[in-house]
């Protein structure tokens, strides 16, 4: 029987590990491998969580060779560990990078009946037209490759506010906007700009290639999602509501998985301001945040119409959360407001996920 273990010991590497335990019980697994135990767990899933250094000493040189490791990490991360595991007997290792990572959670839900994948049905002969904006900072770090962006994908300039530079042709602090949040909103801004400057009657509307646009969305810079060209007939063809990213999974609930980021102030401030604002969410708020998919990065393409009701849902929120937050929001800056941004959005859709025809595909994740 293969025996393997999974390098890492957050969300990525805890997907990995139970997609291989669902799709494949004929491989063992043993358990977690980090570089070191500081801020991360003893025990994930139930399984040991090992130093490199300590899986060492324990295995014998032919256990080691044997060993199959699964490198679940950020792709940044990958050859730094690679190198480390060759300097430490461990040759038998697989890089899982943001597609192979996609791909296993797509068969993992599948499998499950769970969060139904944008890929699967059979393609229309009408392409979608999407209009989706890539949010880009001053502060973010250069990436290593270059990509080639779709048709339909524009860079937006967030917190463009706090900056003297342009790196965009489109800018959060245009019209109506709440660029100098974004210390504390980060991507959202720039969707709090989508929302008041883009969701308009289509007529009001044109803009190039994207003109009329029936669906709009936000990636981020080096995170988007997977959409293939026969997507776009799909989209269509299967008059898709919404399309998320396959659920990140939590250990052992989204409650307990908030603390990593979120004290607990903020949270009970977003919790009372959902019970003065949206009291029916407040009432769902323990069944969704009792369990272990969250929807995270606030990335998402939507319908012209639902992402204009979950804007106008969201904000409101935020900005009360913001009111009773302590410090309040605009003594901070710490991101708070969109780490509480990712939870709603979980929220909302959970709430909504009969109502809505909700389709999931990968998160890429470019480097």
């Amino acid at each position: 029987m293969q025996k393997t273990a999974v390098y890492g010991a957050k969300s990525i590497a805890l997907g990995v590990y139970e997609a291989i335990r669902f799709l494949y019980p004929e491989v063992t697994c043993i358990g977690f491998i980090v570089t070191s135990k500081e801020g991360n767990p003893a025990l994930l899933a139930g399984k040991r969580v090992w130093e490199l250094d300590e899986l060492k000493e324990e295995f014998a040189e032919e256990e080691r060779t044997a060993l199959k490791v699964l490198i679940a990490t950020p792709e940044n991360l990958h050859q730094v560990i690679a190198d480390s595991l060759k300097e430490n007997g461990f040759d038998n290792y697989i890089c899982i990078d943001s597609h192979k990572e996609a791909a296993l959670m797509e068969k993992y839900y599948t499998g499950k009946g769970m969060f139904p994948s944008l890929h699967l049905p059979d393609c229309g002969t009408q392409e979608s037209r999407l209009h989706v904006f890539q949010v880009k900072s001053w502060k973010d770090k250069p990436l290593r490759k270059q990509y080639q962006t779709p048709y339909w994908v524009e860079p937006l300039q967030a917190g463009a506010d706090l900056s003297k530079e342009i790196i965009a042709p489109w800018r959060d602090n245009e019209g109506i906007n709440i660029s100098g949040k974004n210390v504390n909103y980060s991507e959202l801004t720039a969707l709090y700009w989508l929302w008041k400057n883009r969701l308009l009657p289509e007529e009001t509307y044109i803009n190039g290639n994207n003109e009329n646009a029936e669906y709009y969305g936000l990636f981020h810079y080096r995170r988007v999602l997977d959409i293939t060209e026969k997507d776009l007939l799909r989209i269509k063809s299967s008059d898709v509501d919404v399309i998320l990213p396959f659920p990140m999974l939590c250990e052992p609930d989204i409650k307990e998985h908030h603390t990593r980021y979120i004290s607990e102030s903020d949270w009970q401030a977003m919790l009372q301001a959902l019970e003065e604002l949206q009291p029916d969410y407040a009432k769902a708020y323990e069944a969704v945040f009792s369990q272990r998919y969250f929807y995270n990065y606030n990335m998402i393409i939507a319908k012209k119409s639902v992402l204009n009701d979950y804007c106008g849902w969201l904000f409101p929120v935020l900005e009360r959360t913001e009111e009773l937050s302590s410090p309040r929001g605009w003594q901070r800056a710490d991101r708070y407001i969109g780490y509480l941004g990712e939870n709603l959005m979980t929220l909302y859709f959970m709430y909504h996920r009969e109502d809505f025809h909700i389709a999931h595909t990968g998160r890429i994740m470019l480097i």
